[in-house]
């Protein structure tokens, strides 16, 4: 049946305040996700002052939430320990799918089985894990591209894979700074393009 012209302004105002609640909507979940980012960086900072050596000694870890004296660590314990305080344990994340998905990961080490002390502190094994169950981003030198809660890994200059968070926080020039653990401890600095960048990902940990 045919619409009277009054029922059809009727009808598309009807519409246009459904589209304008629906986009409110979505704005704010954006916003919601962008917060939860957000807090990524902030637990990283956490460690600073806490976390102040580098030991990339073998330990054995306790299973499930595993991990050496929060005094010291290495790169990789950084971004575990960020995401455990968001709830995300990627000790049991990565064991459990490399238990499930061995063949997917790397074979650098001579190992034919998982090994849950050691597998979630490899750099190369958190890019796998990143790459298949988050979000694998261009590498580039645009400042812009990182955002914070986003994790980078570099190749060191001698050699070495490097992994770290970048923060809420940018440098004079805006590039974002980059809260990881060279060495000393964890720290927040300017060395985003301090290295050959080889990963940039953006991982959400999966709702309980």
């Amino acid at each position: 049946m045919p619409l009277h012209p009054s029922d059809w302004r009727d009808w598309w105002g009807g519409m246009a305040r459904h589209v304008g609640m629906l986009c409110l909507l979505v704005l704010s979940v954006v916003q919601v996700a962008y917060a939860g980012d957000m807090r990524l960086p902030q637990a990283a900072r956490e460690q600073v002052g806490v976390t102040v050596t580098y030991d990339p000694a073998y330990r054995r870890l306790d299973y499930p939430g595993g991990d050496v004296d929060p005094s010291t660590g290495v790169c990789t314990d950084v971004v575990i320990r960020a995401f455990r305080v968001l709830g995300d344990d990627l000790q049991v994340r990565v064991h459990d799918d490399m238990r499930r998905h061995f063949d997917a990961y790397p074979k650098l080490w001579g190992l034919h089985r998982t090994d849950r002390n050691i597998d979630h502190r490899r750099v190369p094994n958190l890019q796998t894990f990143f790459t298949r169950h988050g979000k694998r981003l261009p590498i580039t030198m645009d400042a812009e591209d990182y955002q914070p809660g986003d994790i980078v890994t570099w190749r060191l200059s001698n050699g070495l894979p490097h992994i770290g968070l970048v923060s809420d926080r940018r440098s004079r020039e805006g590039v974002p700074l980059i809260l990881h653990n060279i060495g000393a401890g964890t720290q927040e600095q300017d060395m985003l393009f301090a290295f050959e960048v080889t990963g940039h990902y953006r991982y959400a940990p999966p709702a309980p």
